[in-house]
């Protein structure tokens, strides 16, 4: 895979390095602390070489880091995304997936698919949007909602990783 366009991780401070990574995973800088710890070579400076880094950290983190880490991205097409509080990385997705133009009929649709899937769950709904339209997103939540707990769970990191390398991709 291609190398960052902007910026050199490797040649990044701490610091910077953890400010220009600290929303790969939504609110989560401590996926971009690790990374750094883990030692600046050559391999982070591919998007591939550091999102992989990345994946593994939150992969094998403990089953409550985890947890945190899903609980902290917001409900599609949910209140936050309609108050405008979505981090600017959320929006763009929710956004780009055509989520703001979504009829009545279909926020009504969002939220309750939201409570539902919170509720058997116990965390929200996640999915990399990025190419899909709220059709598609929809027509996932109402076949997922009926897997099982820990099936959720897997594939809620799973599409993490996925987001965090379109987001890695952006960069």
């Amino acid at each position: 895979m291609s190398r960052f366009q902007t910026l050199t991780p490797s040649r990044l401070s701490r610091e910077d390095f953890v400010n220009v990574f600290a929303d790969i995973y939504e609110h989560s800088p401590w996926v971009a602390e690790k990374a750094y710890d883990l030692g600046q070579d050559d391999s982070v400076d591919r998007i591939d070489g550091l999102h992989q880094r990345m994946a593994d950290i939150l992969l094998s983190a403990s089953h409550d880091a985890q947890l945190a880490l899903i609980n902290a991205h917001p409900d599609l097409a949910g209140k936050a995304a309609v108050r405008g509080e979505l981090t600017a990385s959320s929006t763009s997705e929710q956004s780009g997936a055509g989520i703001h133009e979504c009829s009545a009929e279909e926020f009504a649709r969002f939220t309750e698919l939201n409570d539902a899937y919170k509720a058997k769950f116990g965390f929200p709904f996640i999915m990399a949007v990025k190419g899909s339209n709220r059709h598609q997103i929809l027509a996932a939540f109402e076949e997922r909602i009926h897997n099982a707990p820990e099936q959720e769970f897997a594939r809620a990191l799973a599409e993490i990783n996925k987001i965090a390398l379109f987001r890695l991709q952006a960069l």
